[in-house]
Order: C-alpha cells, then sequence, then structure tokens
C-alpha cells in the first residue's frame, strides 16, 4: 500500500471519529445507521462483488442477529457476549442455508435466498411469545464498558465505529489472505479456478457464511442503537436496500459498500429540503447512474479517471524492432 493510500485511509479514520462532534442527536444517529448499514453491505460485498453470488437475505441475517442480541440483553447478558453469539449464529445460519442453496447459482440463489427472507419476517412475526410479534421488542439496554456508560447517542456511536473498524479490518484481512484470492477466482471464472484446484463450492459457501455474520453484526448493533426492533424492519425491502448499498458504490471494490451506504442513507437526508420531489430525484439519480457505470460509483471514479490521466505510448520507431 502507497503512503498517499495510508494517510487518505487514516484521515478517513480520523474524520470519522470528529464528524459527530458538535451534532445533534438526530445527524449522530443517522451517521451510526450508516455505519451499521454500511457493515451488513460490506458482508453482501463479499458474497456479490467477490464470489459472484446474488444474496436476497441479507436484511433477514441482520434479524437473526438483532432479535438474539435483544433478548440477550434484554435478559441480563452482557451485549458483547450477545454480539458474539449473533456473528456466530448467523455463520452458521449461513453455512446450513447455504450448503443446499448453494447447490443453484446466480439468479436461482437469488429466489432461495429471497424466500429464506420472507420465512424469517413470518418467523419474527408469528412467534410472539419470543419475539413479540408484530410490536416487536423495545428497551434493549446500551451497555456499559468498564463503568462508562454508552447510553447518550454521542457514546454509542463511536461502539458502533469501533464495530465498524473491526469489520473492515476483517474484510480487509480476509480479501488479502488466500481465500479472498479464491473468491476473485470464483468470480471472474469458476471454470478455470476448478481447473486449477479449487473446490469451488466450498469456497462459495465460506463467502457466504462470512457475508452472513458481518449481517449478524449489523443486526447486534442496530438493536442497542434503535432500541426497537420489529418484523418489518427485516423484510424483503431492506434486503434491496442493502444489495442497492453495494452496487452503488461499486460491488467488489472494498470501499464500494462504505460509499453506497453513505447514498442510500445520508442523500435522502440533504434532499429532504426539496419537500416531495426528493425520491424522485434521489430515485432519477440512481437509475442514471446504474444505466451510465454499471460499477457504481468507484467504476465511474476509475473511468474517469483513466480518461484524464496521461497515457504512455511506446516509441514508433521500436515497434518493428532494430532494422540492420
Amino acid at each position: 500500500m502507497t503512503p498517499l493510500k495510508l494517510f487518505l485511509i487514516a484521515a478517513g479514520i480520523v474524520a470519522l471519529f470528529v464528524a459527530p462532534l458538535g451534532q445533534g442527536n438526530y445527524i449522530i444517529y443517522i451517521l451510526s445507521s450508516w455505519l451499521m448499514f454500511s457493515i451488513a453491505a460490506m458482508g453482501l460485498n463479499l458474497t456479490l462483488g467477490y464470489a459472484g453470488q446474488v444474496s436476497l437475505a441479507q436484511a433477514g441475517f441482520m434479524g437473526i442477529g438483532a432479535y438474539i442480541t435483544a433478548l440477550m440483553t434484554l435478559a441480563g447478558i452482557h451485549w458483547a457476549v450477545a454480539v458474539v453469539a449473533s456473528v456466530s449464529a448467523c455463520f452458521v445460519i449461513g453455512l446450513l442455508l447455504g450448503y443446499p442453496a448453494l447447490r443453484v447459482q446466480n439468479h436461482f440463489l437469488a429466489f432461495v435466498t429471497l424466500a429464506f427472507n420472507t420465512l424469517l419476517f413470518l418467523v419474527f412475526r408469528n412467534e410472539e411469545e419470543i419475539t413479540g410479534g408484530s410490536f416487536g421488542l423495545v428497551g434493549m439496554p446500551r451497555p456499559s464498558f468498564f463503568g462508562v456508560s454508552t447510553a447518550k447517542n454521542l457514546q454509542f456511536y463511536y461502539v458502533t465505529l469501533v464495530c465498524f473498524l473491526i469489520a473492515a479490518g476483517a474484510l480487509w484481512w480476509i480479501l488479502r489472505s488466500p481465500w479472498g484470492r479464491a473468491f476473485k477466482a470464483l468470480r471472474e471464472n469458476p471454470i478455470r479456478a476448478e481447473s486449477l484446484g479449487l473446490k469451488i463450492r466450498r469456497q462459495t459457501l465460506l463467502a457466504f457464511a462470512i457475508g452472513s455474520a458481518f449481517g449478524g453484526l449489523a443486526g447486534a448493533v442496530q438493536s442497542p442503537l434503535v432500541q426497537f426492533i420489529e418484523p418489518g424492519s427485516f423484510g424483503l425491502i431492506h434486503s434491496l436496500k442493502i444489495l442497492l448499498m453495494v452496487v452503488v458504490g461499486g460491488a467488489g471494490y472494498f470501499f464500494g459498500p462504505m460509499l453506497g451506504a453513505a447514498i442510500v442513507i445520508l442523500l435522502p437526508e440533504t434532499l429532504r429540503f426539496t419537500e416531495g420531489y426528493y425520491l424522485i430525484i434521489y430515485a432519477t439519480a440512481v437509475i442514471v447512474l446504474m444505466v451510465y457505470s454499471p460499477g457504481g460509483l468507484i467504476g465511474l471514479g476509475q473511468k474517469i479517471y483513466n480518461r484524464l490521466r496521461p497515457g504512455y505510448e511506446a516509441r514508433r520507431d521500436l515497434q518493428q524492432g532494430v532494422q540492420l
């Protein structure tokens, strides 16, 4: 990694730490929501952008993590323990779902995960004794660490930020490990990857399970952040929302989910001054982006950079070799 990239990453982390200072509770909540959805989108990006498999169940895994965390914290168990349980449960469920589901590929897998998300929604709504049904669960406590409370929005923002940085660091390590190179090979050419000895199904299953665990972490953050969860928060529309974050930001790019989550979460807030027209403007901007840049915003930025940077051309007198 170049010194410039290291400097930009360090500057970005510093900006995240100072961003909520002096802001009101609503702005801090919006920033926390952006970090939370970025975690979920990072997991989906691993499944879609790197392993090349479409999943429509990311909101469902967020729901699993949120409900497990809510039930455990309401029972008096510390939030940190509930986070570990939520992430582990989503990883295992991702393995169990992925093993039969990954017999199919691409849009067929999307239908399987869509059905799973719908099934989870029905379970959350109908198991009233556990999940509270349509009324949901309320009053999840925010944790304390070594006697320091995080009850206020600003304090819990930094808890969310730490979770975001841990998730980003884990994803960074995964993508630069042999697993990450295998995921990229599967996305580019599965047949060639298999010919080189990669176990396609095992690697794809691993990517799906890890992406599901990221969804569980996002749900574990959502439970104390919102302090109210109900089945509608984890329906299909929210899985599509997370998918939009990945696609708009740039699937297959490390910073794509973060940028996409910023667009999906923060842009509508900045357009509210247009009153009833902000959704029309927002939807039009997304459609234009997808038409002219399927690679998302980062892909568009790379296209512009490649056109503007100076080109290098070989000497024409050397194209035919040395004339004797």
